[in-house]
């Protein structure tokens, strides 16, 4: 697959997966947010990724698997939350559960006037999913 060059405005997340399983994370996201993989870049040998690029719900998203012998190892995910604002909060929840994310912050109509809630990925990633509220 050949990478088109995207123009990517703003700031682009670029998350590092642990343990070897930048693929996994690959397939997750594509049955948990729609993503399309645009581009993925192997190591000599074939089992890691050292860059993939996805597009989910209109913005990009790199993602590399950690090489721990130069960075020593990643730890968890902390402080971060990846938003995603789409059409149907219920419709991206309920998929990305099915594919198996953890609910971290029920998914309920908020103060703010969102439809909101807090997944956590099974590679320690934050996604907030936020719509308009349903009545």
């Amino acid at each position: 697959m050949a990478e088109d060059r995207i123009a990517m405005p703003g700031v682009t997340p670029h998350l590092t997966i642990r343990e070897g399983k930048g693929s996994a994370a690959v397939d997750f996201y594509k049955a948990a947010f729609g993503a399309e993989e645009t581009g993925r870049h192997l190591t000599d040998d074939g089992k890691r990724i050292m860059h993939s690029h996805l597009l989910i719900n209109g913005g990009s998203l790199m993602l590399n698997d950690d090489f721990p012998e130069y960075t020593g190892g990643v730890s968890v995910p902390a402080g971060v939350g990846l938003h995603l604002r789409v059409d149907d909060a219920d419709q991206w929840w309920e998929r990305a559960l099915a594919a198996g994310a953890t609910v971290r912050m029920p998914l309920d109509n908020q103060f703010w006037g969102d439809r909101y809630g807090e997944v956590v990925d099974p590679f320690g990633h934050t996604w907030t999913i936020g719509g308009p509220v349903k009545e």
